[in-house]
């Protein structure tokens, strides 16, 4: 019965989202051409900020839980598990403070109106997953680049969504790229609950009457442990949250 509720509500989601993302992205460009970083991030916040409030037309919810943890003036690793394409929107929007940058494929890099332009143009690093050297080394830069101005990247050590909200195997390798390369890092583990639910259906329809939960654990600082330790801790942290 939900999934045939679904239809006219996903539809109208689809159409809202769309439109969300064509009128935002002129005006990210304008904002970055006119008036650089700052004017530019300020639209991708509340680009993001109106595509959760799309999610509320399927009765999605949202309960993100102890975001006072997360420390100011310092650069910041947020790790994450990933359950769905609305994981991005939420950690955006949430964590905006910290001005969160994002490790993503390649392919998102073109064709996506307004995604793709800000992935490409706010500081995110695309990575060909074909091509480990390219993809360390872009990772090495968001590293410098987050030490250098106090930002934050982000980072899903699954590398790819669970469809069913159980974690997948934890790759450390990029986690170990970024905490070389800012050494005055904090890292933040967050655990995300019941997105996949979202796509419990596919891409279409989408579920109905989800709320979805966003747990920040205790920030660590990376100077203070053995990066074996400090893995093995993220994803305890990260895991135990996981219902």
């Amino acid at each position: 019965m939900q999934k045939i509720i679904s239809y006219p509500l996903s539809v109208l989601f689809v159409v809202c989202f769309l439109i969300c993302l064509l009128v935002f992205h002129p005006m990210q460009w304008l904002c970055l051409r006119l008036s650089g970083y700052q004017a530019h991030k300020k639209s991708v916040d509340y680009l993001n900020f109106l595509l959760l409030r799309c999610t509320n037309i399927l009765g999605t919810t949202y309960d993100v839980k102890d975001i006072a943890l997360v420390p100011e003036g310092v650069p910041i690793v947020f790790v994450a598990n990933h359950q769905s394409m609305f994981d991005i929107p939420c950690i955006i929007w949430n964590y905006r403070k910290a001005h969160p940058k994002f490790v993503s494929k390649k392919e998102l890099g073109r064709g996506i109106p307004s995604i793709s332009y800000n992935l490409r143009h706010g500081g995110s690093v695309l990575i060909d997953r074909k091509d480990s050297k390219q993809a360390l080394s872009a990772i090495r830069d968001l590293g410098v680049y987050i030490q250098k101005y106090n930002r934050a990247a982000v980072i899903f050590p699954e590398g790819t969504r669970s469809r069913d909200g159980q974690p997948k195997r934890f790759s450390e390798n990029g986690l170990k790229i970024l905490c070389k390369y800012a050494p005055n890092a904090v890292v933040v583990p967050i655990t995300i609950n019941n997105s996949w639910k979202m796509l419990r259906f596919g891409k279409f329809p989408l579920g109905l009457g989800n709320r979805i939960e966003v747990i920040t654990h205790a920030p660590l600082a990376i100077k203070d442990y053995p990066f074996d330790q400090l893995f093995e801790a993220i994803e305890n942290s990260i895991k135990r949250a996981i219902k």
